[in-house]
C-alpha cells in the first residue's frame, strides 16, 4: 500500500478512457484518498460513476482551469476538507481540433493563447495554488507527449504547448523543490482517449507506433498508471524535473522497423 494515508488531487479525468483514470485507479489500488476535479455538469455526470468505482475515500470538486477563481476555490475546498495533500496530477490539455489540421503556422492567435492557457499555464497555476497545502515529500505530475520534442503529423500547436509544459516542469521542480516537493512529467505513447480523438489520422499513428516500438506494442492506461504510482509514491523520492517516457521505447528510435517496411510505407502513403 504505497499510498496509504496519502491524499491528493487528480485533474483532467473525463471518462474511463482517460489516462487520468488509469492513474486514479493505480493510486486508489495503492491506498490513496483521491479528489477529482471536473469542469461543468456534463463532465460531472461522466466522472461521478467512476468515483463510485474507487475503493478509497474520494472527493468531487468543480474546477474550470480557464478561470483563476475556480482553480483557487478548488484548492481552498481541498484545504478545508483535508488540510495538506501529498500529490497533484495534472492531465489537462485542449486545442481547437480544426486547427490541428493543416499548417501549424496557420494557428490563430486566439487558439494559440487558449491552447497555451489550458495545456500549459493551468499546470503552473495549479502548482501555485497547491504549493501552500503540499506536504514535504509531496509530488506533482503532468502528462506530455513526444510531439513536444519532435514533429508529429496533425499535432501542430499542441506540440508547441507541450514543449512549453515540459519546460514548465523543470522550472516548477526548481521552485517547489525548495519545500521538498518533486515535479515530473510522463510522456505517454499514443492511447485512445477523448483528447486523442481530435488528432487527425490517429488510428494510423497508433498502428505506426505499434509496429515501431522496441516492444512491438502500444502502451495502455495501466502502463502509465503504474509509472505514475512510482513517481508519486516514495519510490520516486529522488526523481524530479524529469520527463519520463512511457511509450514502449518508441522515442529512442532513429529509423522505423525494416521488417515491416511494406506496411509502414502503406501507412505513410495515407498521410
Amino acid at each position: 500500500m504505497l499510498m496509504e494515508n496519502k491524499k491528493g488531487l487528480v485533474m483532467g479525468l473525463a471518462n474511463d478512457h482517460s489516462i487520468a483514470w488509469g492513474i486514479a485507479k493505480a493510486l486508489d489500488g495503492a491506498g490513496a484518498k483521491i479528489a477529482i476535479s471536473y469542469q461543468g455538469e456534463a463532465l460531472k455526470k461522466r466522472v461521478e460513476p467512476l468515483c463510485q468505482q474507487l475503493k478509497g475515500e474520494t472527493m468531487l470538486i468543480e474546477c474550470d482551469v480557464s478561470n483563476t477563481n475556480s482553480v483557487e476555490n478548488c484548492f481552498k475546498t481541498i484545504a478545508q476538507r483535508w488540510g495538506k495533500i501529498d500529490f497533484l496530477v495534472h492531465a489537462i490539455a485542449f486545442s481547437d481540433k480544426d486547427q490541428l489540421k493543416g499548417k501549424t503556422i496557420d494557428t490563430t492567435l486566439d487558439n494559440f493563447l487558449h491552447t497555451m492557457h489550458i495545456s500549459c499555464y493551468s499546470f503552473l497555476e495549479a502548482c501555485r495554488c497547491a504549493a501552500p497545502i503540499l506536504n514535504q515529500d509531496a509530488a506533482v505530475l503532468t502528462l506530455t507527449y513526444l510531439g513536444a520534442e519532435k514533429y508529429v503529423p496533425n499535432y501542430n500547436i499542441m506540440g508547441v504547448a507541450k514543449a512549453a509544459l515540459e519546460a514548465s516542469v523543470r522550472y516548477a521542480a526548481a521552485d517547489l523543490g525548495l519545500q521538498g516537493v518533486r515535479v515530473n512529467a510522463i510522456s505517454a505513447g499514443p492511447i485512445k482517449t477523448l483528447a486523442a480523438a481530435g488528432i487527425g489520422d490517429f488510428k494510423k499513428i497508433l498502428r505506426y507506433n505499434e509496429l515501431n516500438t522496441p516492444l512491438r506494442r502500444n502502451v495502455s492506461q495501466d502502463d502509465v498508471g503504474a509509472m505514475a504510482l512510482a513517481l508519486l509514491s516514495d519510490l520516486g523520492r529522488g526523481v524530479t524535473g524529469e520527463i519520463v517516457h512511457v511509450d514502449a521505447g518508441f522515442h529512442q528510435n532513429a529509423m522505423f522497423n525494416l521488417d515491416k517496411a511494406k506496411e509502414l510505407a502503406e501507412i505513410l502513403e495515407q498521410f
